[in-house]
């Protein structure tokens, strides 16, 4: 927020003199003491801490410790950090989730600073959440479950446990541009004679899973390739275009036994619920602020 032109003038920092030696010699020796004290860097450090807090107190003096306000910087922000980590632009959930996050971030950090859990530190904003969190956890303790319950969210959650589908399989490279006539041409020379020259580099893959591949290459070139016969070179549209891929194995999926990975599921399901008991405390917390979106902030 700008400065405002009008009311009280901001204070200012006071010159300190620079006495001769002659000058010193004459006064006083209380005056001496006091122009001594003026001289120290720690008198003009605590000087311009006091001119800084000032100079804040008068920029905003209406700060509501319990607003918080999302503002369109906070969504700039939250762009700019995802599309460093993953080079595309949010989608509108995950731009929800990223504000989300953002704002049970403000909240441990009012929350840190409302118990003094700064002081001794520099203020940082990340340590000071981090403070205010291990607050809470200090106060959580995990539910009793029985095996009813670790079993049920075993099914609820077995994509983290099965054994997914997994496929070996070539792709036959051309160099440069490569449309679909080119690579139904160097699929028909493949299976025609595979020892013949076809101008074409040859790369190997080995127990890809299949969500890397769709990942990888789109959902329909993986069906495709679930489909296809073992050790036949067949075109196939993907991510990126056309390519030329000879499955050589496909190990089915394998689901997962509970007693094998009980104690697995235990930690992970700890983690889950102590997250979501953690996330609760934290909306808890928030219902003591007043919270505002901004127009500007879609």
């Amino acid at each position: 927020m700008p400065a405002s032109t009008t009311g009280s003038p901001l204070p200012t920092l006071p010159v300190l003199p620079s006495d001769t030696a002659s000058e010193q010699a004459d006064r006083p020796a209380p005056a001496r003491a006091l122009s001594a004290v003026l001289r120290e860097p720690l008198v003009h450090f605590l000087a311009l801490g006091a001119l800084l807090f000032a100079i804040d107190a008068q920029l905003s003096p209406g700060r509501n410790p319990t607003h918080i306000v999302i503002d369109a910087s906070v969504d700039e922000t939250a762009r700019d950090t995802f599309r460093a980590a993953r080079q595309r632009e949010p989608n509108a959930e995950e731009l929800a989730a990223l504000r989300q996050r953002w704002l049970e971030n403000e909240v441990l950090y009012r929350e840190g600073l409302a118990m003094q859990l700064d002081k001794g530190d520099a203020a940082i904003r990340d340590r000071v959440i981090f403070k205010s969190l291990s607050v809470i956890d200090a106060r959580l303790t995990r539910p009793a479950y029985a095996e009813a319950t670790l079993r049920a969210w075993f099914e609820d959650n077995r994509g983290r446990y099965d054994e997914p589908a997994r496929f070996d399989f070539l792709e036959a490279v051309l160099a440069g541009e490569r449309s679909e006539a080119d690579i139904r041409a160097l699929v028909e020379r493949l299976n025609g004679d595979p020892r013949g020259e076809t101008g074409a580099s040859l790369r190997r893959f080995k127990a890809r899973p299949a969500s890397n591949i769709e990942q990888s290459y789109g959902a329909p070139f993986a069906e495709a390739l679930a489909a296809a016969t073992p050790g036949r070179w067949l075109a196939v549209a993907g991510t990126g275009g056309w390519r030329a891929v000879r499955l050589e194995a496909l190990t089915p999926p394998r689901p997962a036994d509970f007693e094998t990975l009980k104690n697995v599921v235990l930690a992970d399901w700890t983690d889950a619920t102590m997250a979501r008991l953690r996330s609760e405390e934290v909306a808890r917390l928030a219902h003591k602020y007043t919270i505002s979106v901004e127009a500007d902030a879609p």
